[in-house]
């Protein structure tokens, strides 16, 4: 199967790097993606909208051929990524793996809330973030994470997404759900009192037809914390 990793916010191809061995390892053929504007800190990203990200993911898979059918893979912010580019391309999506992430309704913004800087978005202070984000995630792999971030434009993280078709409910998903909050006897039971709580994050989830969550507890950064227990969950959501 042709796999289409699509990475999340201050990331490109290389985050992928140490996920892929299992992967290929199961017989797999892989795909990392670099999104428009991600190649590098010095890359221009003036312009750069979320629609410019989906139409990469959409090129991505026509790259593969007319007829070719592929699992897409999305982390954190990649996962509306891959919600969009199954609405674009009804039928030729056999399914969606969203790492630490829940696919986005029209409409919705990925996250408005960072700081913009310049027109784009750099890795913020990790204070920023919550204390379940940074799980595992110890002071080499921040180190390592700040050095290689590359700024993310701005309009993607705060353009509407837009979707169209319905049939992107349709679309076989699995959630590897990493990290989760206290209270929670893990991700997958945090996911699940969202959804049955009608919460705004997990809506669009809910509406799936066939989906299934798988628990990797980590931080939200699994490629760097956990990359093998990853790329395993990975192939073994794809061989389901």
């Amino acid at each position: 199967m042709d796999i289409i990793l699509v990475p999340g916010f201050w990331l490109n191809a290389s985050a992928w790097d140490a996920v892929i061995p299992p992967i290929v390892g199961a017989g797999h053929t892989v795909h990392p993606v670099t999104l428009p504007g991600m190649e590098s800190v010095d890359a221009d990203r003036s312009g750069i909208t979320l629609e410019d990200h989906v139409a990469a993911v959409v090129d991505a898979v026509d790259a593969l051929g007319p007829d070719a059918t592929v699992v897409l893979v999305g982390h954190s912010g990649g996962g509306a990524l891959i919600h969009a580019a199954a609405d674009r391309l009804p039928g030729r999506v056999a399914r969606n793996v969203y790492v630490d992430a829940v696919p986005l309704g029209d409409g919705g913004v990925i996250n408005d809330e960072l700081p913009v800087v310049d027109g784009e978005v750099p890795l913020p202070d990790w204070s920023v973030f919550d204390d379940a984000d940074l799980v595992d995630l110890d002071d080499e792999l921040r180190g390592t994470f700040r050095t290689t971030a590359v700024p993310t434009p701005a309009r993607v993280a705060s353009d509407p997404i837009t979707l169209v078709d319905e049939r992107r409910y349709d679309v076989p998903s699995t959630i590897i759900a990493c990290e989760f909050f206290e209270g929670f006897e893990g991700p997958s039971q945090m996911y699940r009192h969202f959804i049955g709580a009608d919460h705004a994050y997990t809506r669009e989830l809910s509406r799936l037809r066939d989906y299934e969550i798988v628990d990797l507890p980590t931080g939200h950064w699994p490629m760097f914390t956990r990359p093998d227990d990853l790329g395993r969950a990975i192939a073994d959501a794809v061989a389901r």
